[in-house]
């Protein structure tokens, strides 16, 4: 699983962050993380709005810091 952290490392794109390495670590998942900050990347998503989470190429959450349980909702296959 490849998950990306879109933003440009506001507090709230670190927060969001973390709560995914957290989520990851409890599920097990087996997932790549990786914090995208170049703003030409993160509208190569269509995404204009940050924080933000892409999942396998998937947008799931722009513009807000999602709760660790939603999160986990995504990680399941």
């Amino acid at each position: 699983m490849e998950i990306k952290v879109l933003g440009p490392g506001c507090s709230r794109c670190k927060n969001v962050e973390d709560i995914v390495k957290e989520a990851v670590a409890e599920t097990g998942v087996d997932a790549q993380i990786e914090k995208v900050t170049d703003i030409m990347k993160i509208a190569s998503y269509g995404v204009f709005g940050t924080p933000a989470v892409v999942i396998d190429g998937e947008v799931k959450s722009v513009g807000k810091v999602p709760r660790k349980e939603e999160v986990k909702k995504w990680l399941k296959p």
